[in-house]
């Protein structure tokens, strides 16, 4: 491709409104252009990217017989509504009606629509198992997109769904999935961890997110470098202390006046105790009705845990009127003792005694609270988020912490959807049988966004070879030049049908402007052809990820191409 001809509009300042790298060097090296909140426009360089990553997910994909197939953007009301997903998943589902009045949505996701087809054209167990996989665009209503393609609301996301006899069918192709995703995100020259993760609103029983290392990653992963655990700040488990109870120990509860005391730092402080000796008592309301969770002072409550122990669909901090109503005290002055509804505690709190708790009464606290003799707890569990040096739930050593970016997520569905929406076989007695599912994504945009956040420098992107638009770019410093013009177009053509893709930059523009150009758009490498080095007869070739520059004689550029970045000796 020339230069010249090529729609590159590349930017020399940094747009305002991106905040995180990846944004600001795709608008600035012209790959995307922003449409509406969420919504972009992807240039040719992207395309190019794109059609990478497609690419090695496709050849991943057909390497274990998924098969890909196309499903509608436009999904009828009536299959979610059957699933049981139209108001559960809230305001990000796009919903419209069509010229009849009929209820559809914007795809955010297609288990209902695969689901759907499978029931209708799979009868027998000969039929199973079967994987397909589409590469398609989505739309979910994001309340808050950010981070240009990384959090949009319309976005490219490569979905695959897996149907099987049985668990034990399904336990396979997960692993078969789980190894695939490991392959292609090594292919893409990201460094990334597969983590244990909460299912969310998908649903399943169990999950793995594969997440790219990087400091400007919006999630959380908990990791144990002795044993290999690894999981996402939601699902992170905590090895439970060996507390023992010390009935002996306890004090008599004492009843204390705290006015105005309601922020764990406020009661502390006035009290003359660490954070650690107060039970900090949430109110929730769920679907199943309130229910208090108790941790520590010093700690913070896991909602997802929480909502997992407590069975329920909707789990939400209860508002001031159901604080008063459950603790008859305003918020700030709960505590377990005399509450009547379920009391779920973090597995810290077992076995501690004398701790402080609200008073369920405006302006009081309780010294001295003890379990069982105060209060009784409903459930004792793993509750709280994970901290840097928990101990890790498997081996017990000390926890870490980095940040991530989730770019793929791998589902054990079990029979969520083909139960709600009748997707069964007749096994070899005749029988009939749910078909087992899982459901896997991989955010395409998204895993370009985070090898841009993983590869760049203070110039510009530095792609893998893997995924870079151009493998080298030709850059003649003064086109005018008619014996440098002619050898640069040379080695540009030798290159093409080597199969190797270049791109010319032909423009009569100044050198400063197109070594920029070079290095923000990333391609690995930059063959030069300056006035000096040609007058020696030689160009000089930049590997874009390190920096090295070696000078080779002009009629040996090819063949030192192919040997040293390659692999093509000729």
């Amino acid at each position: 491709m020339l230069f010249s001809k090529a729609l590159i509009p590349t930017l020399r300042e940094t747009p305002a409104d991106a905040e995180v790298i990846s944004h600001q060097l795709m608008l600035r090296a012209g790959m995307i252009r922003k449409v509406a909140a969420g919504i972009y426009s992807y240039l040719p360089l992207a395309q190019r990217v794109f059609q990478k990553l497609k690419t090695i997910i496709r050849e991943e994909m057909n390497r274990i017989d998924s098969q890909e197939v196309t499903l509608p953007g436009v999904q009828p009301a009536e299959l979610w509504q059957e699933s049981g997903r139209w108001h559960f998943y809230g305001k990000e589902l796009l919903r419209f009606q069509d010229r009849s009045e009929r209820d559809f949505c914007l795809g955010p996701t297609h288990e209902e629509v695969i689901t759907d087809l499978v029931r209708r054209n799979v009868k027998s167990y000969r039929h199973l198992p079967l994987i397909l996989y589409q590469i398609q665009t989505k739309f979910r209503d994001e309340i808050r997109p950010r981070f240009g393609v990384m959090r949009a609301r319309e976005f490219v996301m490569k979905d695959a769904y897996s149907f099987d006899r049985d668990e034990a069918g399904a336990e396979e192709s997960y692993h078969k999935m789980y190894q695939a995703y490991s392959r292609i995100f090594e292919r893409c020259g990201l460094d990334f961890r597969a983590v244990e993760a909460d299912t969310g609103a998908i649903g399943g029983s169990f999950s793995h997110e594969f997440m790219v290392l990087a400091d400007s990653g919006e999630d959380i992963i908990v990791y144990c470098e002795s044993c290999g655990y690894a999981a996402n700040l939601e699902k992170a488990e905590i090895k439970p202390p060996e507390n023992s109870p010390s009935p002996e120990n306890q004090k008599p509860p004492d009843k204390v006046s705290t006015p105005g005391q309601k922020t764990v730092e406020e009661v502390t402080g006035f009290l003359g105790v660490s954070p650690e000796h107060l039970i900090k008592t949430l109110i929730f309301s769920t679907d199943k009705g309130p229910v208090a969770a108790l941790v520590r002072g010093n700690h913070e409550i896991n909602e997802i845990k929480l909502k997992n122990y407590v069975g329920c669909e909707e789990l939400v901090l209860a508002d001031d009127s159901l604080v008063e109503k459950v603790t008859h005290a305003p918020r700030g002055f709960a505590g377990p003792v005399g509450l009547t509804i379920p009391i779920y505690a973090d597995h810290a709190l077992k076995g501690v005694v004398n701790m402080v708790a609200g008073g369920n009464e405006n302006d009081v606290h309780f010294k001295n609270v003890n379990t069982p003799r105060d209060y009784q707890v409903t459930l004792y569990a793993d509750l709280r988020k994970a901290e840097v040096n928990d101990p890790c739930a498997r081996c017990g050593k000390p926890l870490k912490m980095r940040k991530g970016i989730e770019v793929g997520h791998i589902f054990k569905l079990g029979t969520k959807y083909s139960e709600t929406l009748h997707a069964t076989y007749l096994d070899q007695a005749g029988k009939e049988k749910r078909i087992v599912m899982g459901c896997y994504g991989i955010g395409v945009g998204r895993t370009i966004a985070a090898a841009i956040e993983q590869h760049h420098d203070k110039d510009g992107i530095i792609f893998p070879p893997t995924l870079a638009p151009y493998q080298a770019l030709i850059l003649p410093v003064n086109i005018n030049e008619p014996k440098v013009c002619e050898t640069a177009f040379k080695i540009y053509n030798a290159l093409q049908s080597d199969g190797i893709e270049a791109l010319m930059d032909d423009r009569d523009e100044r050198p400063g402007i197109k070594f920029k150009d070079a290095d923000l758009i990333g391609i690995p490498l930059r063959i030069t052809l300056g006035r000096r080095t040609f007058e020696e007869g030689k160009v000089e070739i930049r590997n874009r990820k390190t920096g090295k520059v070696d000078l080779v004689n002009v009629e040996e550029t090819i063949g030192y191409v192919n040997d040293h970045f390659f692999g093509k000796p000729r």
